[in-house]
C-alpha cells in the first residue's frame, strides 16, 4: 500500500468511524425515545382501565406478571415499575410525550424526578437541566437533594447582571449564579478563615467545581496580578466556557459590608484590562460571604459598572466544636487502652 493509499485508507477510516459512532449514538438516544413513549402507552391504558373499568391493585399485579412471562427478555415490566409508568402518564398527558423533555431522558432519570419532585415546573426544569450538563443519575439526586432548582431559580441572590450585560449574557450569568452555595463536602468549621475555606475548595476542586456549575474551568487561588507597581491577589480564578469570560471569586468569612463590592470591583477592571483577551466577554465577580443583608447589598451594587453578584455560602460541620471539645482525645485513648 503506497503511502497516498495509506493515507487516503487512514482518512476514509476516520470518517467512516465517526459515521458510525454518530449513527450508534442516534440509535440509543432513538432506542431510549421509543422505549419512553411505549411506557407512556402503557401507563395510559392502565389509567384509562381503572377509569372504565375499575382495574385494582389484583389486576395491575396480574398485568405485570403476563407482561414478564410474555417478554422474558424484556426488564421494566416489574409491578412497582409499571406503577411509575401510570404516574408518568399522569404527569405528562396535557401534551404528547414527545415533546417534553422527558423524552430525551433515561426511564430511571424520570423515576428520580417522580420521586423527589412533585412540582411540574420545576421537574421540567431539573430534566432540562440534565440534559444540558449530562448529569448521571446519582448527580441528578444530588442536586435535587441540594435544593439546587431553589438556590438557581427562586432565592435571593443579588446581581446587575441585566443592568451591565448585553442579553442572553446576562441571563445565562444569571444563570449560574446560585444562593446559598453549599459546600458541604468542607471540613471546616463555620468559623473558619478565608484563607481556610480556600484552601478546602482548591483541595477538593472537583466537587467545588460540580456545585459552581458546567462551564467553569480552574485558573488558580491566590492569582498574583502587579498593579501600580504593589502586589495583589485574587482569591480564586475562573474562566468559564459557556460565556467566554473571567470569573473572579472573591471569599469573605464574614458578614457582607458594601466596601467588599468596591475591592471586587477593583479586581473586575484589573483582569479585564491585564488577562482579558480581545475575544473575551466582560469578566464577571461572584462574591461569596457567610451572609448578607438584602437592602445592603442591592445599595451596594447600584453604582457600580462592572458585572457583579451576591451570594452566601453554607458549610456543614462535621462536628460541632462543643461536641468536638467533649470528645477524648488520641492519647487519651491509647493511654486508656495501655493501662488495661
Amino acid at each position: 500500500m503506497n503511502s497516498l493509499i495509506e493515507h487516503t485508507y487512514v482518512t476514509t477510516l476516520k470518517t467512516l468511524k465517526e459515521k458510525i459512532r454518530t449513527a450508534q449514538i442516534k440509535a440509543s438516544l432513538s432506542v431510549n425515545s421509543e422505549m419512553i413513549q411505549l411506557y407512556w402507552e402503557i401507563g395510559r391504558t392502565i389509567a384509562e382501565q381503572q377509569k372504565k373499568q375499575n382495574w385494582g391493585d389484583k389486576t395491575v399485579q396480574k398485568l405485570s406478571e403476563d407482561l414478564q412471562k410474555e417478554f422474558p427478555g424484556m426488564k421494566g415490566f416489574s409491578y412497582r415499575n409499571i406503577t411509575y409508568m401510570k404516574q408518568f402518564y399522569k404527569e405528562y398527558q396535557e401534551l404528547t410525550i414527545v415533546q417534553q423533555a422527558a423524552a430525551q431522558l433515561p426511564w430511571w432519570h424520570n423515576v428520580v424526578l417522580l420521586d423527589k419532585v412533585k412540582s411540574k415546573e420545576e421537574r421540567d426544569w431539573y430534566a432540562k437541566q440534565t440534559i444540558e450538563n449530562g448529569w448521571s443519575r446519582n448527580v441528578l439526586v444530588m442536586q435535587i437533594e441540594s435544593r439546587l432548582y431553589h438556590r438557581q431559580v427562586l432565592e435571593g441572590k443579588i446581581t446587575n447582571f441585566k443592568k451591565t450585560l448585553p442579553r442572553p449574557q446576562s441571563d445565562l450569568a444569571e444563570q449560574i449564579m446560585k444562593d446559598p452555595y453549599k459546600f458541604d463536602f468542607l471540613s471546616v468549621y463555620n468559623e473558619a478563615q478565608e484563607k481556610d475555606i480556600e484552601n478546602a475548595l482548591v483541595k477538593h476542586i472537583t466537587k467545588f467545581l460540580l456545585e459552581l456549575g458546567t462551564g467553569f474551568a480552574f485558573v488558580g487561588q491566590q492569582y498574583h496580578l502587579e498593579i501600580g507597581g504593589e502586589d495583589y491577589y485574587i482569591d480564586l480564578l475562573f474562566y468559564h466556557l459557556k460565556l467566554r469570560c473571567y470569573v473572579v471569586l472573591e471569599l469573605k468569612a464574614t458578614k457582607f459590608k458594601p466596601e467588599h463590592a468596591g475591592k471586587l470591583n477593583f479586581y473586575l477592571s484589573a483582569v479585564d484590562d491585564i488577562l482579558r483577551h480581545k475575544t473575551d466577554r466582560p469578566t464577571i465577580g461572584i462574591l461569596l460571604c457567610k451572609s448578607k443583608n438584602k437592602i445592603t447589598a442591592e445599595y451596594a451594587l447600584k453604582g457600580i459598572s462592572t458585572p457583579m453578584g451576591v451570594s452566601e455560602y453554607n458549610i456543614t460541620q462535621a462536628i460541632p466544636k462543643e461536641l468536638e471539645q467533649s470528645l477524648p482525645s488520641i492519647e487519651k485513648i491509647e493511654n486508656e487502652f495501655s493501662n488495661k
